[in-house]
């Protein structure tokens, strides 16, 4: 299972092609995927960050909630929005820019738990949200904006949470919530929703 802290994504600029082929979409596109992973009741109030002409991440909706969604990185050759309470932006942001900067996950985590120690990056200290797609180009009609058949998975950040203070299992729970990461900042609550199985047609 890939790792939502992968929020700390690739979020480059295209490669120069791909922008000369139109291959960024259009704002509305990219606002209709960025908020597919929240609830309906907080889709019309999220601010989006999406990628303009150039292939930079920057703001294309400006928001009345505390959401913040990140529209899929069309140079990704996965279809991955996400969408967050803005009390992590430190978080996900410095992450990001890590990334940017060609270190991997490993380094990126120990960069920000130093700065976190240090008081130079904050973790919010009450539980905040996370709403995410993983799935292949196919699953988003980049022309439309409509999602078919992406897998969701909903993280709540809960800041140095172990099993015993969160009555939690690490072990990861099909369809449940289980914990990871625990004792660590960014420790989370992870929720996979089970898939619907295929009708039996026979």
């Amino acid at each position: 299972m890939k790792c939502v802290r992968s929020l700390a994504l690739s979020l480059a600029l295209f490669p120069a092609a791909l922008v000369a082929q139109g291959a960024v979409p259009s704002n509305a596109v990219q606002i209709s995927g960025a908020v597919s992973p929240a609830p309906d009741s907080l889709k019309s109030g999220a601010t989006v960050l999406g990628f303009d002409a150039a292939g930079k991440l920057v703001p294309i909706r400006q928001g009345s909630n505390n959401l913040i969604c990140l529209a899929d990185n069309p140079a990704s050759k996965d279809f991955h929005p996400a969408c967050y309470q803005k009390e992590l932006e430190p978080f996900m942001a410095r992450g990001r820019a890590l990334r940017a900067q060609g270190l991997k996950h490993t380094a990126i985590d120990s960069v920000r738990y130093a700065e976190i120690m240090s008081g130079a990056l904050r973790m919010p200290p009450r539980p905040t949200t996370l709403y995410e797609y993983f799935g292949k180009k196919e699953n988003f009609d980049s022309t439309t904006g409509k999602v078919t058949g992406a897998s969701a998975v909903y993280v709540v950040y809960t800041p140095y949470a172990t099993e015993e203070s969160s009555g939690l299992s690490t072990v990861p729970l099909a369809g449940g919530p289980w914990l990871m990461y625990p004792g660590k900042p960014w420790a989370h609550v992870m929720i996979v929703p089970e898939k619907p199985k295929a009708a039996d047609t026979k």
